[in-house]
């Protein structure tokens, strides 16, 4: 078997893609993505790059693509995509022949060298394509014209040379005149609906919402009904997914007591994980059974209308595990390990051992297993939840969500997955480019400043093509020693980055009260909401000053308001002069904007929830879309201040008073630099 040809002009590393062929690099609705792929060819004649892209309704457009820098032969072009489906696209390259000859007709002809072959050259060329039917009629009566008068030899040698700079020329970079071209293989790319890309997550336990303990030591769980009044207030925090944890009955099997004890006590509620337990008619239900304290399935779809109602979805968890209780454990004891000793494995994160939750093995019977997962996400959808978060992904086999995720969405492609999974980055990749629209991220544990500058920029960049980060600031498992030991600094710095690094952020309950006590030796809070009620009282702490939730409103509104925040790919992290001074910004060029203005913004953090830090901030002129040597003027969004900046300028950032600035570059014509306000003696940012 012969290999095909090469390419006369080699059009190869096409971006974006997957990590493998066999998996489909995707974006979201209305996501800027850069298209890329390297072009070159022999001797030192122009080329060009081209994309070729076709919509998922059958629309044809082509893109000129610039070169990336001089000498890389990188070639880039950026596109909104809008609709939602599977893009198909190739890029061509090809001899740019009147780049060629502008080039060299600019060097002959100013060193005096064959000018005269110049000019006929060049309007053979204008001539050639004025005989292209393609071309439009005027256009073609334009070129012949121009041809013309390059070939007059009574004009000055001044205007000649001008006509080798004539614009009339620039209609070649959309439609360029070449004998020479190349196309690359067909690619695709799946562009998802926007919540794949886009949202403010916030989780919170149905059990705690309403909970109250009563006289005799026991409690009176929240249910539904009740959990439905917090939508409101999550709601006016301007979040618009709301994640539940498991609604199923619960084991009572090796139910773990408080912090994650073996000896619970009579009231203890046992960690919803535990999946499987008894009903109230003395059944026992699994995955598609509502826990009887919540109240009933009726109940459940009540609160999906209201939180439709508050401009909010409602996120599912699908844990695949079951409680020893389980109706799985009697009906499928092949869905288990049994262990030499006739007990069943119970589930182990070393050190942490769940003796409440058998795994799934899924080696004796896959096809079983399959069907009854696809039977139980059709369940849930059929109450009007299209958001899973999932469970631990990585302990179960990567092609079997690679089938689930794809049945599912053939049939219902709005559905969208979250990858809960910690994990050696093969797998967790793996598991966003398989299908998983959302992916947990090492977040939480990249605090410093030199770990989030390679952190972020890798999210944007590298993984970009098929990994979307939900930055979560906290969970029930994860309560950081940053957060343990930083008070409100620490809560307000993270938020700050998670809710403008990427366009999709999360925050479990009790972060915006500061909860920060660490169960002894665990990262994980004390009395831990997984395994016992843990009512709040929010109004309470917000009235009182003990509360972030104002913030965290704010910083949802700026995300809405700054569609440069609802991108992921255009971050670029800047030096500062202080090792404690974290410095981004986000970008998006007016064409994408949707308002016909550059969209800017620039966060610029302490990372050291315990210090004042002063320090020079330098930031990269072009990647604000601003010229070398522009003064502007930046607004802060959370404080309302101005000030005039430039390439490098002074910042004072004081972790107990305001530990970021979340900076908004004003373009308006009644804001020029002139106008604007000088720092305050508070050490507010100013020019240097």
């Amino acid at each position: 078997m012969t290999s095909p040809a090469p390419h006369r002009i080699p059009v190869i590393r096409l971006a974006p893609a997957a990590p493998d062929p066999r998996w489909t690099p995707k974006a979201f609705e209305g996501e800027v993505v850069p298209f890329a792929a390297t072009v070159f060819r022999e001797g030192h004649d122009a080329v060009g790059a081209m994309l070729v892209l076709t919509s998922p309704s059958g629309e044809t457009t082509t893109h000129r693509m610039s070169l990336v820098a001089p000498g890389t032969d990188r070639w880039e072009v950026r596109v909104r995509l809008d609709e939602t489906g599977r893009w198909r696209w190739h890029v061509d390259g090809f001899g740019d022949e009147i780049a060629t000859w502008r080039h060299d007709a600019a060097v002959k002809i100013d060193a005096g060298v064959d000018a005269p072959l110049m000019y006929e050259l060049g309007a053979r060329l204008l001539e050639r394509a004025a005989a292209e039917a393609s071309r439009p009629r005027s256009l073609r009566t334009r070129l012949t014209a121009l041809a013309a008068r390059l070939r007059d030899t009574d004009a000055s040698p001044a205007a000649r040379r001008a006509l080798v700079d004539d614009p009339l020329l620039d209609v070649f970079d959309a439609h360029p005149l070449t004998r020479l071209s190349s196309s690359s293989e067909p690619r695709q790319l799946l562009v998802e609906r926007r919540r794949a890309g886009v949202g403010s997550w916030y989780e919170f336990f149905p059990r705690s919402e309403g909970a109250k303990r009563l006289k005799d030591g026991s409690w009176r769980s929240g249910t539904f009904r009740t959990a439905a009044k917090r939508l409101a207030g999550v709601a006016a925090m301007g979040f618009d997914v709301v994640y539940l944890p498991p609604i199923h009955p619960i084991g009572v099997t090796n139910r773990k007591g408080r912090n994650n004890t073996l000896d619970p006590g009579p009231h203890d509620p046992g960690s919803p994980w535990a999946i499987g337990g008894p009903l109230s008619d003395g059944s026992t239900g699994g995955h598609d059974a509502i826990h009887p304290d919540l109240g009933t399935l009726a109940d459940f779809r009540a609160f999906v209308r209201e939180a439709a109602a508050q401009g909010i979805e409602v996120a599912l968890d699908l844990a695949l595990q079951a409680s020893p209780d389980h109706p799985w454990v009697a009906e499928h004891p092949e869905w288990f390990t049994v262990l030499p000793d006739g007990s069943i494995r119970f589930a182990e994160n070393p050190p942490k051992k769940y003796q409440d939750i058998y795994p799934v093995n899924f080696d004796d019977d896959p096809e079983g297993i399959f069907a009854e997962v696809l039977r139980i996400v059709r369940h849930w959808m059929a109450q009007g939840v299209r958001i899973f978060r999932v469970d631990n992904p990585h302990t179960k086999p990567l092609s079997f969500w690679e089938r689930l995720i794809a049945a599912v969405n053939a049939e219902a492609p709005d559905v969208v997955f979250l990858a809960e999974a910690f994990t050696r980055p093969a797998m967790m990749q793996s598991l966003a480019a398989a299908g998983f629209q959302q992916s947990y991220t090492y977040f939480t544990w990249r605090n410093t400043k030199g770990e989030l500058e390679e952190f972020l920029t890798g999210l944007a960049t590298e993984t970009a093509d098929f990994l979307r980060p939900n930055l979560f600031v906290n969970t029930p498992d994860i309560l950081t020693e940053y957060l343990q030991f930083g008070g409100p600094a620490a809560f307000t710095v993270r938020a700050t980055i998670a809710a403008t690094a990427a366009p999709t952020w999360g925050v479990y309950a009790g972060f915006e009260l500061f909860e920060s006590v660490a169960r002894p030796g665990a990262e994980e809070a004390i009395d831990n909401e997984k395994y016992e009620y843990k009512p709040r009282d929010f109004a309470a702490a917000e009235a009182e000053g003990r509360s972030l939730a104002l913030y965290l409103g704010i910083l949802n509104r700026i995300r809405r308001e700054h569609p440069a925040l609802q991108q992921l790919r255009n971050l670029t992290v800047h030096p500062t002069d202080d090792d404690q001074v974290l410095a981004y910004s986000k970008h998006l060029e007016a064409r994408f904007t949707g308002t016909g203005v550059d969209d800017t913004i620039i966060v610029v953090a302490n990372v050291d929830p315990h210090s004042v830090r002063e320090t020079t901030v330098h930031l990269d002129l072009a990647a604000l879309g601003l010229e070398p040597g522009a003064r502007y003027t930046v607004e802060d969004l959370v404080e309302g201040e101005r000030w005039e900046w430039g390439a490098s300028n002074y910042v004072r950032l004081d972790a107990f008073t305001r530990p970021a600035h979340i900076l908004h570059v004003v373009r308006r014509p009644d804001a020029s630099p002139a106008g604007a306000a000088r720092a305050d003696a508070d050490g507010s940012p100013h020019a240097s």
